[in-house]
């Protein structure tokens, strides 16, 4: 009997051993019950989605594409031409370009990333149609972009001069940026 128990006694240890030495599953900023996460982004040439679902694989968050009703081709994108329609609607900050679903259901989340390319050293204006047709109050807005060479700063001042009310967090360029550096902005951000 005696040795019985002490069998016992010792698988117990062991078995308590591999539970707490077994790799952990590591938690995303959607598994937190406060946090539900939704990664939308507008990407014109692949580049943004991407980052979008790297951002969405780390936080456990749903993607939400920014679907311009109308798609931008090559030309429409050739910012050196005045007449493209890229060209056009950023030098017209007023412009809203239509979107393909103009409302986005966001009342299950809470924290909500915005992504988009550098256009002008800012954002597209279609984020300016997304934000307005959307209720982003009560939300934390986290602003994410990419960029062949521009920071971020121009983009997250204009948006925070633009909508004051809005919640927003500090926002990341995405050039270059590793699952670690991700990692880092999101604890920034408390989230």
């Amino acid at each position: 009997m005696k040795y019985l128990t002490l069998i016992i006694m010792a698988l117990t240890i062991m078995a308590g051993l591999v539970i707490s030495c077994s790799p952990k599953k590591q938690d995303t900023v959607a598994d937190r019950e406060d946090n539900k996460v939704l990664v939308c982004y507008f990407s014109a040439t692949g580049t943004t989605e991407k980052a979008a679902e790297r951002i969405a694989e780390i936080t456990g968050g749903a993607l939400h594409n920014i679907e311009p009703a109308e798609l931008y081709t090559d030309a429409n994108l050739d910012w050196r031409d005045t007449l493209s329609r890229s060209y056009v609607e950023m030098h017209n900050r007023t412009f809203r370009p239509a979107l393909k679903d103009s409302v986005t259901d966001m009342s299950q989340y809470s924290v909500i990333f915005i992504g988009y390319p550098n256009w002008w050293n800012t954002h597209p204006t279609i984020i300016n149609t997304f934000i307005e047709a959307n209720n982003l109050q009560g939300k934390t807005i986290v602003p994410f972009m990419t960029s062949g060479g521009s920071s971020i700063i121009n983009s997250e001042n204009k948006l925070h001069e633009d909508y004051p009310s809005i919640k927003w967090a500090k926002g990341l360029l995405m050039n270059n940026i590793s699952d670690d550096d991700i990692k880092d902005w999101l604890k920034e951000n408390g989230l």
